[in-house]
This record gives structure tokens, sequence and C-alpha cells, in this order.
């Protein structure tokens, strides 16, 4: 069972840089066929996806934050790397990082990172 743990600042101000890490274990990042994405839920609202990177290292961003998020991978700490440039307190939400293998549900989550962008 693939078991994922993310990290992140907790706080930050208004137009810096958001960095959050997604640490894998149980299961190896460039397994074929897996994905992992990021995901988050702002407060009183739904889940959002945000993007994703495949077991190849290919990137696909959702619309809304395609023009600031970046995401990439560490493949000797098994790590998954998330960031999104000019931090507005719309950006405030738990983060998940989510794995699924293709053609299924996203089906393995962490337990979330609260962030909080605030002055």
């Amino acid at each position: 069972q693939v078991k994922l743990q993310e990290s992140g600042p907790g706080q930050l101000k208004p137009s810096q840089t958001l960095s959050l890490t997604c640490t894998v274990s149980g299961g190896s990042i460039v397994t074929n066929y897996f994905y992992w994405s990021w995901i988050r839920q702002p407060p009183g609202k739904g889940l959002e996806w945000m993007g994703a990177i495949t077991w190849s290292g290919s990137t696909t961003y959702s619309p809304s934050i395609k023009n600031r998020a970046s995401i990439s991978r560490d493949t000797s700490k098994n790590q998954i790397l998330f960031q999104l440039s000019s931090a507005t307190p719309g950006d405030t939400a738990v983060y998940y990082c989510s794995s699924r293998r293709s053609g299924g549900p996203w089906s393995s989550w962490g337990q979330g990172t609260q962030v909080t962008v605030s002055s």
C-alpha cells in the first residue's frame, strides 16, 4: 500500500511562492502507469484538482492555475514537488497529494497539509 505524506510551510504571505513536498513510501514514483496529483480544498468548498505528474515525468495542470503552478519530482528521494507562485489569500486550503494507477480512481491520499496565505 502506497503511503503519501505532505509537508509545507503552513503559512506564507501574499505574493510569495508556495512550495509543497509529497514524500512517497511503499512504492516508487516511477512505477509504470502511476499518476501523482496535487488536490486542494479551500475552506467551505469542494476538492479542486490542480495538476499531476506521471510515472515518466509528464505534467498536466488545471487551467485555473496553469500559469502559476509547477509540479516536479525528485526520484532520488521518491518525492513529488509542487510550487505555486504569486500566492493570494484565495490559495488558502488544505493541500493533498494523491495517486492512482492509469484508468483507476485517486485511491491513495495523504493526510493533507494546511496552507494559509495571509499578510
